[in-house]
Order: C-alpha cells, then structure tokens, then sequence
C-alpha cells in the first residue's frame, strides 16, 4: 500500500520542532522508516536529534541519498496567523503549518518515495535518508555532524538530493545545482569620545567607518560567472549607540553580508577587506577591529548526470523544464557538495518562513511521484 505523502506532512507539522527542539518529527521518521526495513541510526549531537537511515548494502556503490531538516523557524506572533502554526489545517487545497514548505513536505515526499520503491520494486544498491534537526539555526551539529558520523562509521553516498523547496513561482521550474557562499563582518572603530564643540579634543571614528563601510559598498565584487549572478555586499547596521548631539562617540560599528559567487573565496573576501580597512586606518588614525563568520563557500555541481536525472524526472512528471539555479540563500547541501555530488529540489517556497506558512496539498504527491521517478531512473 502506496504511503501518502499528505498525511506524513500533517503529522510532520504537528510536531512543533522549532530548532533545537526534536518534538517528535524524528522519531515519528525514524519508527516510519524502521518498520519499512530501513536500518536506523541516530547521530545525536550537541543536543540535536540527527537520524541516518539506510535500506541496502553498506558502502554499495550506488547509494542515492536524500537530506532534508524537520526544525523549523519560531512561529513569530501566533496571534496573526489564520490557522494554527502546528495544527496542519487543510483548507481550500493549502496545509497549513509552520514548516509545511520549509521543508516537512519534501521530507514527507522523499521518504514516501523511498518506503515505496522498496517494498514494491526493491532496487539493486542502496538508499540512504539523512535527516537533521539543525538546518534553521546554526547548522553545527546537523547535517554536519551526520557526515562526520557517517566518515566514523563507513557510511557513505553516491549523491545526494536535498529536498528543499527550490521552485519559484510552480513545481518543477527550478532545481539548485549550486549556492552563494555567505559571510557576515562585524566593524567596530575607536576613537576618543569628546564635546562636539571641541572636536579638536576628541578622535571621531564615525567619518572613518562611515568612509570604509562607503568603501565596500560602492566597489564592484564582479559581474556573474557562468553560473552564478554578481556577488552583492549589503550594509545591514551601522550605530554608535549614542543619543547625544553634543557628543562625539567613543566607538561606533557597523555590519555588512556578503553572498558571493565562486569568483571569490572567504579567504580573499576577507583579505581585500582587511586591507581596505587597513587603508582606512592608516588615513585616520582610527584603529577598526574585525570579525567574521562565514556561514558557506559558494559551490556548484557542475550540470551533469545527477542534474540531468533530476531534470528528466521533472520534465516527465510536470512537463516543465526546470532552470539550473544557483540563487537564494545558504542550505545544508554546502556539507554535502564536499562528500558527494549533489543537487536540490523541492516545492514551491514563497510563503516559507513567513506566518500563515502553506502548501499546496496537490504539490505534495506530485513531488513524491518526481522523487520515485528520479529513484527509478538511478537504479535502472
């Protein structure tokens, strides 16, 4: 009997697994998936639940693995929403929940794929579900510690697809073959704070930051690549914290993201703005201290057979033709790319995150019936 993709969603969402919080949603997957003849391991780290399960041989060289992530964002004000965060309400043709996009429903649709394909038709090789409960906040001991585990314990897969919701505007329009690295700097410049009618007594490093921050913004990173759109720095904060107009500052600060294209390192991101605010410092006098913290390299599986398979896959079930992405933010396949070759694809997300998060019920077996297919297709 076919599983429905539908109902697993609902009970997904009803598990309110708001990061770090398991709530239920791994151990639902992990008796699911037990019961289907999957052998079941956790990878527990840090307080985060991780499960691996795995139908087939260890180490058979053709193991298609899926990830996917059950926590979810906090709700935010539970008053504004229609239908309740965690009650997977149904109406008019949309389940409701937090999480129902991002990304329960293509857990719930790959894991009904995978239980499906081998209780009816069991393939030659191997099947491998990686699921965390770290995606949506730091990603430290997630997906990461499920590849460490998987290394210690000789697990490993051929490639791998990660289900997040990666289409536009409908099911099928776009797949991610690659991702913008992200990195955040963090600039505090000090001075000497003083009475503004006398700034000759005092060392302002509002000018001086303001000229650095100035510096970035307006410098061209590049143009695109092949694969990717320009890399783009966006000035999120600057403040110095002070409610006074008769005061100059002692210290003030400012933050900026990057989402960078594989033109670009961390490495040489941070280097080009070490020496710009070295620059900046030896004009001023104002010392300007930094820290950083990268969130991922950019990376690109290059347009291939695992592309292709997902491709073909999409085109048969939906008619479309999908766009091979490489836009929007950070997701955990930025672990996976150094283990094996890897792609996502997943439903549509436009209201991912957002209150009154929903998909369209009609969407969640239609990307399971995509999911068996690519399955089908890699084992023949």
């Amino acid at each position: 009997m076919a599983h429905d993709p539908v109902d697993l969603t609902a009970r997904l969402v009803q598990c309110p697994s708001v990061t770090p919080a398991e709530a239920g949603a791994i151990v639902l997957l992990e008796t699911l998936l037990t019961e289907a003849g999957f052998t079941c391991f956790r990878a527990d780290r840090g307080g985060i639940a991780n499960l691996v399960a795995r139908w087939g041989d260890k180490g058979h060289p053709r193991t298609f693995g899926f990830n996917g992530h059950t926590d979810v964002v906090p709700v935010g004000d539970e008053a504004a929403w229609t239908h309740p965060p965690f009650g997977a309400e149904t109406v008019d043709g949309w389940l409701f929940g937090r999480g129902s996009t991002d990304m329960k429903s293509g857990v719930a649709a790959f894991v009904s794929a995978a239980v499906d394909l081998v209780s009816e038709a069991p393939p030659d090789g191997a099947i491998l579900i990686t699921i965390t409960g770290d995606e949506e906040a730091d990603a430290t001991d997630g997906t990461t510690a499920i590849l460490d585990w998987m290394e210690t314990n000789g697990e490993a897969m051929s490639v791998c697809l990660v289900g997040e919701p990666t289409s536009p505007e409908m099911l099928g329009d776009a797949i991610k073959i690659g991702r913008r690295g992200s990195m955040t700097v963090w600039f505090t410049a000090t001075g000497v704070q003083g009475h503004s009618a006398y700034p000759h007594r005092a060392r302002n490093p509002v000018p001086a930051l303001a000229r650095l921050i100035d510096r970035l913004a307006s410098h061209q990173l590049d143009t695109g690549t092949e694969h990717f759109d320009a890399s783009t720095l966006a000035v999120t904060t600057f403040d110095t914290g002070n409610p006074a107009t008769n005061v100059i500052p002692a210290a003030c600060s400012a933050t900026v993201n990057i989402r960078f294209n594989d033109a670009h390192s961390s490495a040489d991101l941070v280097q080009w703005i070490e020496t710009e605010a070295q620059a900046v410092t030896d004009a001023s006098g104002i010392a300007i201290d930094l820290k950083v913290k990268v969130s991922g390299e950019s990376f690109l599986t290059p347009p291939g057979p695992l592309s292709d398979l997902v491709v073909q896959a999409i085109e048969a079930e939906t008619g479309l033709t999908p766009e091979l992405s490489t836009s929007g933010g950070t997701s955990d396949a930025r672990f996976i790319k150094s283990h094996c070759p890897v792609v996502e694809f997943g439903l549509v997300g436009q209201s991912m995150h957002q209150v009154d998060e929903r998909v369209a019920v009609a969407d969640i077996p239609r990307l399971k019936a995509i999911y068996r297919r690519v399955l089908q297709e890699y084992f023949g």
